[in-house]
């Protein structure tokens, strides 16, 4: 089993990545450069967070052009796993592969600090080892975070269970005072409609570890790596 892990110029989340899916799920994991057009065959494919070509235009719409986006794209297509995290969310949003986009701040502040999130779906490959409604403490670090989408995206994000992830407070309320940066309907995280990529803002590869201050993180790479040996020939 072997983690593709995507650095473009700019990543800085990258070796976080790496270290929690090789030191901590005990998982093979790589490096792709962005120029690279080939994913080398992995199980599984992670952008990871940072600020690729410094946020210039804005997050993520640089690297949406880099060449190996083609075959990030081709290997969702035929039905790869695809983990976006942070400056990945992104990413992901401005190349097509999610629904909505991530804008600046509500508050117009860099927001970095330990956040709530609850589990709206449990049953995809990135979160069947939660419960549903289970509340999670993960670290967010993002000025460009606000998830935004028009009333039908949203409204159809809800009809079909997409919602993976909604900020809320310690009384699992999606409050707008929950709401780090003005995301609509609190969305932290969503699926594309085949539920094989993920995006979300929060970074649970920074919580898989007591030291980290948080292990919550650990559920979702255990869903992505049960998954993926249950897929295994």
């Amino acid at each position: 089993m072997r983690v593709a892990i995507v650095t473009f110029p700019g990543s800085n989340c990258d070796y976080d990545c790496y270290k929690a899916f090789r030191d901590v799920m005990g998982v093979d994991a790589g490096f792709v450069w962005h120029e690279e057009r080939s994913l080398d065959d992995p199980d599984a494919v992670i952008l990871p967070g940072g600020f690729s070509y410094g946020d210039h235009l804005r997050a993520g719409a640089i690297a949406r052009f880099s060449p190996v986006m083609d075959s990030v794209a081709e290997f969702a297509e035929k039905g790869g796993l695809v983990l976006g995290v942070c400056n990945g969310f992104q990413i992901l949003c401005e190349a097509g592969l999610l629904p909505g986009a991530l804008v600046r701040n509500d508050s117009r502040q860099f927001r970095g600090e330990t956040v709530r999130v609850r589990v709206e779906n449990d049953a995809s490959p990135f979160t069947s080892e939660y419960r549903r409604g289970q509340i999670l403490r993960f670290p967010i670090a993002h000025g460009e975070g606000s998830y935004v989408a028009d009333d039908p995206t949203l409204d159809g994000l809800e009809a079909s269970d997409r919602v993976a992830f909604r900020y809320v407070d310690a009384d699992g309320r999606a409050t707008a005072e929950a709401n780090p940066n003005g995301s609509a309907r609190n969305i932290a995280g969503i699926l594309n409609e085949r539920g094989n990529v993920l995006g979300l803002m929060p970074h649970p590869e920074r919580a898989v570890e007591e030291l980290l201050g948080s292990t919550d993180g650990l559920g979702l790479l255990r869903s992505l790596v049960g998954s993926l040996a249950e897929a295994a020939p």
